[in-house]
């Protein structure tokens, strides 16, 4: 079954409709050096990740600047895993892996060396990044071209960029991704979750599943 995370949570009450809708990952994005609606200070990351329950994985979203400082991050806010987006090189995330509990995911895209990043992290997000290295930028990439990823690469991969309640079954039929990751795809405001939109994408998510 594919999984489903939403990203870029800033309210509890949001994080508690994506649990009921039955999310396997909750996003909370934290320290980074961009202008985004859904960061949240560290304070408020570590009161998100703390409502969310066991067997959903609350993930910590950021862009360090060094191995240190996403250690520290991770102290404070006590996530189940973390996503690195365009700041880290793949020997530092091989290193940020060997200094914390938590899986290392680490968010991509085609220009990225891929082969390095899944041969130090724990997964792969593969987005459609924006010059600074963010990810919500709302657009999709070639989904042939990441399906080709899924296959060449023994490491998990999950889809990000652009999906919306509208083209989220068609992303999983096509690409047969581990997982899916939205967040602008599914709201009402910036930061704010539409949570009929939320229930519809993990519905739709996990309409078109492949039969091994």
């Amino acid at each position: 079954m594919t999984r489903v995370k939403i990203c870029g949570h800033t309210r509890v009450d949001d994080v508690r409709a994506s649990v009921d809708a039955g999310v396997d990952a909750i996003g909370v994005i934290a320290d980074v050096p961009i202008e985004t609606p859904r960061e949240v200070t560290p304070e408020t990351a570590a009161t998100l990740l703390a409502a969310v329950p066991p067997f959903v994985a609350g993930t910590l979203v950021t862009m360090p600047e060094t191995v240190a400082a996403a250690r520290d991050l991770v102290e404070a806010t006590e996530p189940d895993a973390v996503q690195i987006h365009g700041t880290l090189d793949p020997g530092e995330v091989a290193d940020l892996g060997a200094a914390i509990a938590q899986p290392v995911l680490v968010a991509v895209d085609h220009e990225a060396d891929l082969k390095a990043y899944a041969d130090a992290a724990d997964a792969l997000v593969v987005d459609t990044l924006a010059a600074d290295g963010g990810g919500g930028t709302g657009k999709t990439h070639d989904w042939e071209q990441t399906a080709a990823v899924v296959e060449s690469l023994d490491v998990p991969i999950v889809l990000a960029g652009g999906l919306t309640p509208e083209n989220v079954a068609q992303a999983v039929e096509t690409v047969e991704p581990y997982g899916v990751d939205t967040a602008s795809g599914v709201e009402s405001d910036g930061g704010i979750k539409d949570h009929e939109a939320v229930a519809a994408f993990v519905d739709r998510a996990r309409s078109e599943q492949v039969v091994a």
